[in-house]
């Protein structure tokens, strides 16, 4: 097995000598396939380290970056699912749009990108998320949710827009990080639960507070116009990218569920029962949209206390910092 030399992150906001400088035009400082820009120039983003992909974090053992799996033998332009063995569960995109878009059965289904080991071209059409940015977005200063990305082009329905790129962790690292903050601080981490046929879990818990791309700057919305697959290309680990859910004007501000139910499974009442009958201080939701919550997502499972056997509920996402 061998590794792939990946870009080291910069430090956003600051400069090299952490002064603070004119904000960048590129907020990405050259990582990514495009530029991201910022607005207003005036002020700039909490400084944080930009890297467009997922880094190893602290207590994970798994690097995201090594080359686990194996390429296939395609000499074609363009891989075919008949005969590659990347696409043994169907085919993933078509004129680079996720397929299958409305089906929740089908969002189970595991994809897999052509990768680093394997022989077809940099063109196959199995390749999508890891050729970058492929729309022009900003970081802008929204009204009441901080910090929040829109796009500056239009966004065909089904399209990648951008990863949740920060850092991998471990339960134990997850869960000591949610503890350690405070009801004033923003929560970046994510936990994502993949179910698979034999009813094992796979759980991937990220965490781009301090290491991350454009993703951590994304706002929670009821309604969302973008929603969230993991793919994977080299490693088991996979990417958490984010696809068109509908099409996307230019200047519209992006929005995930930071629950991961959209256009997945549906909250079920008695589970809402339970958060509305949960004492513990909720963050509110800014979302304006109709069918709006009135908090933000809930996940219960990282911050678990030994001693109390409970589970207490936490905001899941970026909290908009």
């Amino acid at each position: 097995m061998g590794t792939v030399a990946r870009p080291r992150p910069r430090l956003a906001g600051r400069s090299m000598e952490g002064l603070p400088r004119a904000l960048p035009r590129d907020l990405s400082g050259g990582l990514e396939s495009l530029p991201v820009s910022v607005w207003p120039p005036s002020e700039e983003p909490p400084a944080f380290q930009y890297s467009p992909e997922h880094v190893a974090g602290g207590g994970e053992d798994t690097d995201p970056s090594e080359i686990t799996f194996p390429g296939c033998n395609c000499l074609a332009a363009s891989c075919m699912a008949n005969t590659c063995s990347c696409l043994r569960h169907g085919e993933n995109y078509n004129s680079s749009c996720i397929k299958y878009i409305g089906s929740e059965v089908d969002y189970t289904r595991p994809i897999f990108e052509c990768n680093t080991m394997c022989r077809c071209g940099e063109l196959c059409q199995n390749r999508v998320i890891q050729r970058g940015l492929q729309f022009r977005l900003e970081v802008f200063k929204t009204v009441k949710k901080g910090w929040g990305v829109r796009t500056l082009e239009f966004i065909p329905k089904g399209r990648f827009v951008c990863e949740y790129a920060g850092e991998v962790l471990n339960l134990s690292e997850a869960r000591r990080r949610i503890q350690a903050q405070t009801p004033q601080d923003s929560n970046y981490i994510i936990a994502v639960r993949e179910h698979l046929y034999d009813g094992q879990i796979i759980e991937t818990y990220v965490d781009p507070m301090y290491i991350g791309n454009v993703g951590r700057f994304l706002n929670h919305s009821c309604e969302p116009n973008l929603f969230m697959v993991p793919v994977r290309i080299d490693s088991l680990v996979p990417k958490l990218a984010l696809f068109a859910a509908a099409a996307i004007t230019a200047g519209e501000e992006l929005l995930y569920d930071y629950s991961g139910r959209f256009l997945n499974i549906p909250l079920i009442k008695r589970e809402q029962d339970v958060l509305e009958e949960d004492g513990i201080m909720k963050k509110p939701c800014y979302c304006g949209a109709k069918s709006c919550a009135g908090f933000l997502p809930y996940d219960s499972s990282l911050s678990y206390k030994p001693d109390k056997q409970t589970f207490d509920k936490v905001s899941q996402g970026n909290s908009c910092a």
